[in-house]
């Protein structure tokens, strides 16, 4: 078996195990607000952010609310979300950019969301394939990039590295599902600290499986 037909493998066996696949978890209704609530789960967990975005979505609506809000409002509001100034002065510079260079509405398109300040590839990821369809790379988050690493799909550190090895391996119709396929496996099984390896529906499959304790052969 090569490394394409045990990374579609893993695949099929994933999509049997974790069938519904609903994308991401953050709450949102427009592509702004999944703007934002992604720009403030950088180092914090979708479950804070979520906590934190049913006021602030009440709130602001337009990237003019953003813009035009004091500082400090905002901040008091995204404070648990951690590193709380440096990400309102993200939020407030990409709506900025929206305003001034995109006719108030969030780019649809990769090139001009890395435009946008607080906005890498996974972000980008997030945004096209969720609000609005499209699908030209795979998000890679930490959970896609410790699963990625242990499963042996690749051996870098970069995300864009990894999102690289991840597309080589995939088929393009499947990229938008691999990200939330191993999402899925981490946060159920594959975790960050004491990984579930004997109880692992991938473990024959997987490089890593026998160098953690709690798997015996």
């Amino acid at each position: 078996m090569n490394e394409t037909e045990r990374a579609v493998t893993i695949l099929t066996i994933l999509e049997k195990q974790y069938p519904m696949i609903e994308g991401t978890v953050l709450n949102w209704k427009t592509p702004l607000d999944l703007l934002i609530a992604t720009i403030l789960s950088a180092q914090s967990t979708d479950k804070q952010i979520n906590k934190i975005t049913p006021e602030l979505f009440k709130k602001y609506k337009t990237p003019s609310d953003y813009v035009n809000t004091p500082k400090e409002e905002l901040e008091e509001i995204i404070k648990s979300s951690g590193f709380f100034h440096r990400k309102t002065e993200l939020i407030q510079s990409a709506c900025k950019q929206i305003i001034n260079d995109f006719d108030g509405k969030v780019p649809n398109n990769m090139s001009d969301l890395l435009k946008l300040k607080g906005v890498a590839r996974k972000t980008a990821n997030i945004i096209l394939g969720n609000a609005y369809g499209i699908v030209e790379g795979i998000a890679v988050d930490t959970h896609v990039m410790r699963l990625s690493q242990r499963l042996g799909f690749s051996i870098q550190k970069n995300r864009d590295k990894i999102e690289l090895d991840l597309t080589h391996l995939f088929p393009k119709n499947k990229w938008y599902e691999i990200n939330y396929l191993l999402i899925s496996h981490g946060r159920a099984i594959c975790t960050a600290k004491n990984p579930n390896c004997k109880d692992c529906s991938i473990n024959k499959l997987c490089p890593s499986a026998f160098k953690f304790k709690k798997y015996e052969k």
